[in-house]
This record gives C-alpha cells, structure tokens and sequence, in this order.
C-alpha cells in the first residue's frame, strides 16, 4: 500500500498538480464506460520531466499509471486504482507544422476540432472525425485509433500517425517513427529498453508460424476498422516480416495500443486537403435496419463522404430533447431507420447531380420511402442530431440503460447485413431490442443492448450477450473493436478474437514494452474482467433520498445525476459554440465539469454513511463553481439539469450547516432592493460612493472591483398605471398581456419595464402590469428552498385564474420569467396549475417574435433607419428559451442588422460574479467569447442584451452599455 507520505513528497516535487483527496479520487473513479475504480491519486502534469517522475514512482511502487485526455472512453481504459496521469490540461501545444509536407506535431491533449480550426486558414485537416470530436483530444484518438463518421474517405487515426514521442517504461524518451529496414536492424542492435523492444518485435515477427498466425485469426483485410488488441497485423506489411514495404514504423502499433505501451508526448500526424466545398447529404428513410443495411451496400459505390445510420431508438429520443428536436426537421414520418449519406463537389450543380444519381439507385432498387436533400447549414444540424446519438442514450428514464459493450464491432460491408440479421435474432433470444447507429458504411453499426446493471440478472445478460456476440463477430472474421478500443469490456475477449497463440505474442509484446506492467493495467493483456468493478454495486437497495425539490421526472435526484454517462461534451471548448460548461471553460480543471458534479453527488448520494446525504465538503468544493447557467439542461445530451442539483444541495447542505450571512443579504436582495427603490438617490449615493462603497463590499464579500447595481424607482411609483389603463379603457386590442414585471427590473432597472409597458401599447395590446411578484430567482440560486417553494405557491395561486393561451404571462428578465417555465415545476404544490402556466408563460422576445409571425403586428410603425446589432443572449434564455426570438424583433425594423454574437455565458450569473472568490473566474468566463467580441464591436453598434446579469457584466468587463431588445426595439418605433 502506498503510504500517504510518499503521495505527499511526489506531490512537493511535480512542477504540476496531484491530488489523492476524497473528491479527485471519485471524479476521476469513472470515465464514459460502465466502469468505475478508485484511483490512488490523479495528476495533471506539466512537463515531461513530471512524467518521468511519475513512472519512476510507479515502478519504486508497483503502481500502474492511466493516461487520460478528455475521458470518453467507452470502453473502461481511462479507469484502474493507480494514477490517473491527465495531459489534457497542460499538454495541449501545437509543436510544429509544415504547410508544405501537410504535418503537424501536437501534444496529446490538443483538441480534435480545435486543431481543425486551426488548420482551416491552410485548407488542411485532420480526417477522423468522432462524435465526440469537440473535446475528445488527439492522445485519446491514438490510444483508441479513432475513426469516426469520415473514415470511408479519410481512414482511420492509425492511417495518419507519422511519429509518436513519448516515454518509455524506463521513463527514457523514445521516438517511434517511420524506419527503413536498414535503420530497424541497426535499432536491434542498441543495448536499451528501445533495442530490447525492436529485438523483441524482430525476434517474434520474423518467425514463418507466428505471420501466418495473424493472418489467419485477425480481422479480415478488408475490414478497416480493426482494433482487436495490438496492430501486429500492421507491421506484417514490412518487407522485414514478409511483405512488400520497404520502411517500418512502430507508432503505427502504438495507435490503438490504449497508452499500455508507451506514455506519447507529442504526436506527428500525416493531413489531408479539406472535402470540396461543396456538400449535400441525402437522408434516406427505410421501414427496417435491415432494408437500410441492405441500401448501404449499393450507396457505398456512389462514393460517399459519409454513410450514417440512425435508428428508430436514438430519433425517439431526440424528440425529447430540448436542443436536438428542433435538428428533426428533415424527419417524414416515423422510420426505423435513417441513412446520412453525403456527397461531396466543387460546384453546387455537381453535388446536387451526384445527389440525384444517389436517389435515383436508391428509388429503382426500391430502397426507402423517402430521400430528402439537405445542405448548407442544415446539414450541421442533421450531424449535431447524428452526434448527439451517443450521450442521448443515456437520457433513457430510470436504470435500464443503452450499454456499451458490444456497440463497436466491425465486419466487410458486404457480410453486414447477414450479421446484422443474425445479431437480431440472437438479441430477440434474449427479449432484448437493440439500439442501431453509425458508421454502416464502415460496416460498424453501434449495437446497443438495453440493461439495468444495477441487477445480477441483466449483469449476467452483460456477461452472455458480449459473449454470443463476440462469437458472431469471429464467425465473420470480424473486429470486436472497430475503434473504441478494447479496454475492460472486450479485452477479456481478444484470445477469442485473435486465437490464443496471437493472444500470448500480445503479451510478449506488452512484456517487452512494459516489464513491469507500469502503464495501463489490466487493458488489452491480462485483462479485468467485464463484468466486475461495475458503476453501480449490484442488487443494492436503492438509497432513498428526501429532497424539497419535485424530481419525480427522473424518478428521484440520484437518478437525474445518474443520467450523466460521462460523454463530457460540458468539456467542450468555446470556440465550438454553446454556453456549457463556463467554470471549465474558464479553469480546465475536470473538476469544474458538469460531469464531475454528477458524478461527485451521484458517488456520495449512494455511498454516503451520513443521515444527510447531502452534507459533504466535497460537493460543497465541486458546486462552488457552478454559475447555475442552465446550458446543461439543454446542450447535455441526457439534460442533466446540474443547476437543479446545486440548488437542491445548497438548500440541503446549509439546513444542516446554516445560512451564512452573505448568502441570506444575497437571498433577500429584493426586500433591501425594494427599500432602495424609495430612495435610489440616497442608495445610490452611499452604494457607490467612494468612501462607503468598499466598507458595503468587505462587509458583503463583493470583490472591490465590481460596481454595485443603481437602484431607481419601482414601475409603479415611476408610472401610473391605473390612470394609464383608465385612459386606454376605449382602445381596440389585439388581446390581454400579463406583463410580470420581476423583481429585478422593478426595483433596479424600472425604465426597461415602462419601455415595455410602452412597446406593448403601441402595438395594440393591453397590457396588464403584474409587479408585485417576486419570481424566486435569489432564493433558487443560494438554496433558500423554503422560501422560493412559498413563492412559487403564492403565485401560482394568483396567476393560476387568468393566464391563458389568450391571455398569456409575459417577462422583460429571462432568469426571473424562465422560471415559471422550469423551477416552479419542481417546486409548486399545484402541478397541474404550475403546468398550465408554463405553457403560457413567455420571454417578451419571444411574445414578440410570435404575434410578429402570426401577422399581428405592423412594421410600418417602426424606423427605417440603419443599425447594426450584436446580440449575446442570457444562459436561460439559450436553455429554456430561444436567441433567435430576440434576433427576430430586432429585425422588424427593415433597416435593422442584427447578428446573434456566437458567445457563451457572461460570467456573473446573478450574485455569483460579485462575490469576492468568484469574480476572477467571472470576468475569465467573460473573457472567453462575450469580452472580445463586444470590444471589437463598432462604437456605433448597439449590443443586446436581455439579462440584467449580462448588461452588468459587459459594462464592468468592457465598459460597453448593453441594452434591453426591447429598449431598442421600443426606440425604432417612428412615433416615440
């Protein structure tokens, strides 16, 4: 056992991070596998020199270390009881790149889709092209040999490894790169570690048996896809080994080798010239998988860039899923399966003719019901719907789930169908109903069976169904992994696969590598077992979990967290768009992810010996960061709503730790906000005079940096409504308005809620102000539970008689508004009234944007004046709601040029970006996207706004005023 003090000096001497605390240790104990281990330590390296002294400590205590980038994996090989070692903080450099040679040398932790962004300026890219591609990193894509969707054009990651720099077991530093035969004889001969290796390759390989061993039992040639166990296979093609190629290169092994070989510090891979320009994808519809596979056959002689499959499970699924069913646009009626098969020309008059030709096979050989043509940028919402497959999966209620286990086999393309059709029955055999997607033109459909491992009897079926598949795959001279690699759940199988003699090369091969067995334990050779070490002990009883909060949706909290199954697209980075996940985006640390705070409150809900469950320092630490965005509840494929779970939490923490004093003045904010509004000159002048301001903000925990919100006076004492009303009584309307005026906008920025009052008059709606409500925001965000739960009763009750479709609920401040439509539903007593209300409860943009759509409202009346906008939408709105309804009034005006800003969240989130600890990584949030792009904004461009959180932060962080869509939309009126 490696004793604390040991952990403590390696720490003291890295010049990067390791922790072995509670928290990291159940972080990192899962990556996107079934799997679950509790590492001894984790550590986020910095430089090589702290790598080596990680392997040296592993070998002085016969440890094993685990590297990890993004931690994807599907196949349990980023889990194991030694060192997690992850690169993907501090080795994500570009070391070099030759335009000319199209080269380029990354470290591993380097992201897939970034690297791409970065070539795009030269017309190069790099081909493989997962599902995961916007945070899976290129280490990860070598220890798995990543395919992914363009594999039929582009090969796989083995094809375009050039060079791998790394570690050896020794820690000494090796290069594995391509060798004429002359150069790999004079390596044999060298009297190191790397001279052992290549002597052991030659020694092994050159042998007549051994050649005709791995031609026999490994995968047919035909098949592409092929990561059952180490790629031996590859170097047969050596004229050194009995075949035709003159040159040698060992980094082709290492591809796929699962980081069991060597630790790669710098990979060299080979790029191609990006597709042509042009693109069209026909989405065919078919009756049966089978009918489709059968399709796939005969479209795959089109010369495809793509060929997908999504069947009738994961588009049931996408339907519920708040951002992908708006991607189900091009769906005609309800197939069972769906090919993507796109072609690809210069010129749009060829791609579509290629389209046509497509089709017209397709029809004549009566394939499918239904081939639409889709391009342009509908074709990046059909692959975000296609991408979003794998983490949809898991959004399946309670604990039957898609298990991955057998979703990663690959056979020729013509043996496909028949394996299919067995595979089928054989699922049918076992009252199973598999899930179909994927790579069908690769011939790897992702075969899913639907199980609850929680139970011995489907752990059992775990164990049958890989087994009998297994079975299948070698019946065809298949590969059990095509590229998610073998790691726990189909190591066990590789003597199956490849006969036991190849088996026991492996090892041989792993032994002259690894003496030790230092890197990766337990993956591709003497494997642990596939079904031990499982997420979820089995047949537990099911912890039962009180909460304030209704989760009865997801049939309780720990089920809602457990949802998460680690797909880590809340690691995505923020130039591929979206808002999740800020506190990442801003930190890099796993820890800020939303997975790890699913997986924080999902380890301690079930293992916790505590009464209160919920009374851990550690959740405490790995919430501390969450800004409670809401992007989770949309952009995560299984909708892990993380901001409810914090709220939860917090509430159930501090009832049992107490309400400090800042967080009961952030609560109650209103009532003093409220006070103010009497007299906001006064307040105004003590807030932020210089004198007293920094005693309010010491006393506060406000970082001395960020200005206090003015107060002004309420709506009502600034406007007199009931005379105004009594003025209109007369005027024809187009219907009732219930404009809840929150709290927010009442007390801090009253003059938005008289521009709406004013918009909605002029537009011939009679609006009836509601602004003596309080949504609850403040109370949901620091876990005043109690009090928000009474809130959301008292109006529910009293909006519960007049909010109709015909008469609807209507706000100015998407955080406050957006709460009826989610957190009441979880907190009101009354469901059936709470629901009632939700549907008929909208954003002022997106009322607008309606009645607009619906021919209600006049654009004449406004402006034809020239303005450029750029939009950046509230976290809420983008969750719950729409940007696109605030681009849309601010096109009403004819001369209006607005532009949706690609930002993610602002960063202050309500009280989080004032409070003292938080506010550099509020302004680092800002920083990431919304900062740099109002800054380089045009002075006489108009940027949008619709949460008071972000017009606070954009003034502090750039000094830009922001404005309310409907300030700006109420100033294009002519007449005002």
């Amino acid at each position: 056992m490696v004793q604390t003090t040991a952990l403590q000096a390696l720490q003291s001497s890295l010049t990067g991070e390791l922790y072995f605390d509670d928290l990291h240790k159940s972080i990192y104990a899962t990556d996107a596998s079934v799997y679950r281990k509790i590492p001894l330590a984790v550590a986020f390296p910095k430089e090589i020199e702290d790598i080596q002294k990680l392997i040296e400590f592993a070998q002085k205590q016969q440890i094993t270390l685990i590297p990890r980038t993004a931690g994807t994996s599907l196949a349990g090989q980023c889990v194991g009881e030694g060192i997690v070692v992850d690169v993907s903080k501090y080795f994500t450099q570009v070391l070099g790149f030759d335009e000319v040679a199209k080269t380029i040398t990354v470290q591993p932790g380097v992201i897939r889709d970034e690297l791409n962004l970065f070539l795009k300026p030269y017309g190069l890219f790099f081909g493989p092209n997962t599902s995961t591609s916007n945070r899976c990193m290129i280490g990860g894509m070598v220890g798995n040999n990543s395919s992914g969707s363009t594999s039929i054009k582009y090969g796989v990651t083995r094809d375009k490894v050039l060079q791998i720099e790394g570690l050896l077991s020794d820690g000494t530093p090796v290069t594995f790169g391509e060798l004429t035969s002359q150069e790999f004889k004079t390596k044999v001969l060298e009297n190191t570690l790397e001279g052992k290796i290549y002597r052991a390759l030659k020694n092994e390989l050159s042998q007549e048996k051994i050649q005709q061993d791995i031609h026999t039992e490994f995968p047919k040639d035909s098949i592409h896809r092929r990561n059952t166990g180490y790629a031996v296979d590859e170097l047969l093609h050596s004229e050194l080994f009995g075949g035709d190629q003159e040159t040698i290169n060992v980094a082709k092994l290492l591809s796929g080798s699962e980081g069991t070989l060597v630790f790669s510090t710098a990979i060299t891979l080979q790029l191609d010239d990006v597709q042509p320009k042009e693109s069209m994808i026909v989405a065919s519809h078919f009756e049966s998988v089978n009918e489709s596979l059968k399709a796939t056959v005969l479209a795959m002689k089109h010369d495809l860039y793509t060929c997908e499959l999504m069947d009738k499970v994961i588009l049931d699924c996408t339907k519920s899923n708040r951002e992908q069913a708006q991607n189900r646009f091009f769906i005609k009626g309800d197939p069972e399966a769906v090919l993507m098969l796109e072609v690809s020309a210069d010129t749009p008059e060829e791609t579509e003719r290629l389209a046509d030709a497509l089709i017209e096979d397709l029809k004549q050989n009566n394939f499918g019901y239904h081939h639409p043509k889709i391009s342009g940028g509908d074709i990046k919402r059909l692959f975000d719907l296609r991408k979003a497959g794998l983490g949809l999966l898991g959004n399946m209620i309670g604990d039957p789930k898609a298990v991955a286990c057998i979703e990663d086999t690959a056979v020729a393309l013509n043996d496909l169908p028949d394996y299919i059709e067995e595979f089928t029955q054989m699922m049918e055999r076992h009252q199973q109903k598999a899930v179909y997607y994927a790579h069908a033109g690769a011939g790897e459909i992702h075969l899913r069976p639907i199980l609850n491992l929680k139970k011995s009897e489907d752990v059992k079926l775990f164990r049958t169904i890989t087994t009998e598949t297994a079975e299948l795959v070698k019946k065809y001279g298949g590969s059990f992994s095509g590229e998610h690699g073998d790691g726990i759940v189909r190591a066990e199988f590789i003597p199956l696969m490849i006969g036991e003699e190849n088996y026991q090369l492996l090892r041989r091969i792993k032994k002259a590598f690894d003496p030790n067995n230092v890197f990766n334990q337990g993956k591709i050779t003497d494997a642990f077992p596939m079904d031990k070490h499982l997420r979820y002990e089995v047949d537990r009883n099911e912890p039962e979990i009180d909460t304030l909060q209704d989760f009865s949706d997801n049939m309780g909290i720990l089920r809602l967290a457990e949802k998460c199954n680690g797909s880590g697209d809340c690691r995505k980075p923020a130039a591929v768009g979206g808002a999740m996940c800020p506190s990442y985006r801003a930190t890099k640390d796993e820890k800020d992810t939303t997975r790890a705070r699913a997986n924080t409150l999902r380890e301690f809900l079930t293992n916790s010996e505590k009464v209160n469950k919920f009374d851990h320092k550690e959740l405490k630490e790995v919430f501390d960061l969450c800004l409670s965005c809401k992007a989770c509840a949309s952009e995560c494929p299984s909708n892990v709503d993380v901001a409810a779970l914090k709220a939860e939490f917090l509430y159930q923490y501090q009832e049992e730790n107490g309400y400090s004093f800042r967080s009961k003045s952030f609560a109650n904010s209103t009532k003093v906000n409220k006070l103010a509004s009497k007299v906001p000159g006064l307040y105004n002048a003590f807030a932020r005079s210089p004198i007293t301001a920094p005693i309010i903000k010491r006393v506060m925990g406000i970082h001395p940096n960020r200005t206090i919100p003015k107060a002004t006076k309420s709506y009502t004492s600034f406007y007199n409504h009931a005379k105004s009303l009594g003025e209109d009584v007369q005027k024809e309307t187009i219907k009732t308005v219930y404009l809840f005026v929150d709290e927010f906008t009442n007390y801090l920025e009253s003059e938005i809620a008289v521009d709406a009052e004013m918009l909605l008059s002029v537009l011939d709606y009679k609006m009836i102000p509601v602004d003596h409500l309080e949504s609850g925001r403040s109370y949901i965000s620091k876990g005043f539970l109690k009090e928000a739960k009474e809130l959301a009763n008292e109006n529910i009750e009293f909006l519960k008689t007049f909010i109709s479709k015909d008469s609807p609920l209507v706000g100015i401040e998407p955080s406050a508004i957006l709460t009826f439509r989610d957190e009441y539903l979880r907190l009101a007593d009354d469901k059936e009234a709470a629901k009632q209300i939700a549907e008929n409860t909208f954003t002022i943009e997106e009322f607008i944007a309606n009645e607009f759509a619906n021919g209600h409202i006049n654009a004449n009346i406004f402006t034809s004046d020239a303005k450029e906008i750029k939009i950046h939408g509230h976290c809420h709105q983008k969750a719950l709601s729409s940007t696109h309804a605030t681009f849309q009034i601010l096109n009403i005006p004819k001369n209006y040029k607005p532009v949706i800003m690609n930002t993610g969240c602002c960063g202050m989130a309500g009280s989080f970006g004032y409070e003292k600890e938080h506010y550099e990584v509020s302004m680092q949030v800002g920083e990431d996207t919304l900062f740099p792009k109002v800054r380089k904004a045009p002075k006489s461009t108009i940027i949008a706004a619709s949460g008071t959180s972000c017009r606070h932060q954009i003034l502090d962080g750039t000094q830009r005023v922001a404005k309310h869509p409907v300030t700006i939309l109420k100033e294009a009126v002519s007449n005002f």
